[in-house]
């Protein structure tokens, strides 16, 4: 039967697409004090991030830190700035690309940060006003943190809050012991120790840090990572048997005790302990950024060498490379099963 025809005053509607969004934790604008202003005040401002009150945490974040610490962070982001801007945003988008590029025309690929720009809820609008109307959010965080997906999960609760029709969504669980992530992060090491001008005698799993009580609080994210360090240790004793393997917490803030141990603890007591070619991976970090390009290669380094250490690499991440995108690719087809017919 012929569907009735719509009266010429309808407004036009598209619908029926299928997207994939990632996101990753964010960036300033510019490498500036202002702007690194304006992103911190938005990062530090979310009880998923400071789970300390808002009245004893708000006199402290805008009478203390956002006077003091953007011109510090400012600095570091200067010395990793690209002509493309933010190394983190600038690989999230060439991450979205070349997904874009392996998942053909069926599937619509964007990118959003959860703090700055561009921003969670405007992508999510943008996909939907040009008809997509179900979207894996895909979180590029391997290991779940209630200060990283979490917090996205509460921002696209704000986004959906604000929208009349929204769109039908899944979100990508975390991929810490994923086989394809592990397979990946193998590979991956493996090619770039075999590339390095010498042979280190450790390789330094780094992770982002947290506050201890997180863990007493029931977040798995310290557990996440530990299992990830296991099973790409496991892997990497087959590839690189002479390859010692350590793990560690880096980018501790305020006087909270965090994870341990600290990343640059751990690369003073290994230089002092006679350790001296170390490699350090980033297995959290889906992109490099400022905490792998900055805190690892240019104050890690620093660290590492004045205690008596003589050669130091920070392996990159697994960025928009081979290995990370069939990985990323995989899972993306595994979540949108019964959307789309053999992508």
């Amino acid at each position: 039967m012929k569907p009735p025809e719509l009266p010429p005053e309808h407004p036009s509607v598209a619908t029926g697409g299928v997207g994939v969004l990632l996101v990753n934790l964010g960036t300033p604008d510019a490498p500036t004090p202002d702007a690194v202003r304006r992103y911190l005040a938005e990062f530090l401002s979310d009880p998923r991030v400071v789970e300390i009150p808002a009245i004893a945490w708000k006199p402290i974040l805008h009478g203390i830190i956002l006077r003091t610490r953007p011109a510090k962070s400012a600095h570091a982001y200067s010395q990793v700035w690209t002509p493309e801007g933010s190394p983190l945003a600038a690989i999230t988008a060439a991450q979205a690309r070349a997904l874009q590029e392996r998942l053909g025309d069926t599937v619509t690929v964007d990118w959003a940060m959860r703090y700055g720009n561009p921003s969670l809820p405007s992508r999510l609008q943008a996909m939907k006003d040009a008809g997509i109307d179900r979207i894996l959010v895909a979180s590029l965080y391997p290991q779940y943190s209630g200060a990283t997906t979490a917090s996205v999960m509460d921002k696209l609760g704000d986004a959906l809050r604000a929208m009349r029709w929204q769109p039908a969504l899944r979100t990508l669980p975390p991929y810490h012991d994923d086989p394809a992530y592990i397979a990946a992060l193998e590979e991956d090491v493996v090619a770039h120790v075999s590339a390095l001008d010498f042979t280190p005698e450790v390789l330094l799993l780094s992770y982002h840090g947290m506050p201890e009580r997180t863990l007493h609080l029931g977040d798995p994210y310290h557990c996440h990572c530990r299992k990830t360090s296991r099973l790409l240790t496991e892997r990497l004793a087959l590839r690189l048997p002479d390859l010692r393997v350590e793990t560690s917490f880096q980018s501790r803030f305020g006087r909270a005790k965090w994870l341990e141990p600290a990343t640059e603890t751990v690369l003073a007591a290994e230089a002092k302990a006679g350790t001296r070619r170390l490699a350090i991976l980033a297995p959290g970090f889906s992109a490099d950024c400022v905490e792998t390009l900055e805190e690892l290669a240019i104050r890690g380094r620093e660290v590492f060498e004045e205690a008596g250490g003589e050669r130091l690499a920070v392996l990159p991440c697994l960025n928009a490379r081979e290995p990370g995108m069939a990985m990323l690719e995989a899972l993306a087809r595994r979540e949108l099963s019964g959307w789309v017919a053999a992508i």
